[in-house]
């Protein structure tokens, strides 16, 4: 299971309306790790400016990594996380993961395809990172 629901969340759910702050703080409490990850780069991203914000540290063990990936892989739970920090996420492996301001400026927009592009993603690799 990749979050710990509590049974008024699911109450919720099963009645059709969720709070979606309420989903947030699910997710926060569920996945620390990567909530973690997350909070820090948008931090780092609002003092530092610039076009992004990554992590390039492998995670210290499999659970955090496993956060991570049902974080980034489950559509509802990143874009819940988009929205509440206000920020693009990208995800190119096990750990690297990158924030991008929500900007109508053209910079942030070509950091973000260059981040995901086939080169980038190529660009990314190492041996070390083979079994994530």
């Amino acid at each position: 299971m990749s979050l710990d629901v509590s049974p008024a969340l699911l109450e919720q759910a099963e009645r059709g309306d969720v709070d979606e702050a309420e989903f947030v703080d699910c997710v926060r409490t569920s996945l620390p790790y990567a909530w973690d990850m997350i909070s820090n780069l948008v931090a780092r991203l609002k003092v530092d400016g610039g076009d992004f914000a990554d992590n390039t540290v492998p995670p210290p063990d499999e659970a955090a990594r496993g956060q991570l990936l049902r974080a980034l892989a489950s559509n509802a739970i990143r874009g819940a996380l988009e929205r509440h920090f206000g920020v693009r996420l990208a995800f190119q492996n096990c750990h690297r993961v990158a924030v991008f301001p929500l900007d109508t400026s053209e910079a942030p927009d070509a950091a973000l395809a260059r981040f995901t592009s086939i080169r980038g993603q190529l660009l990314n690799q190492s041996p070390e990172l083979r079994d994530c």
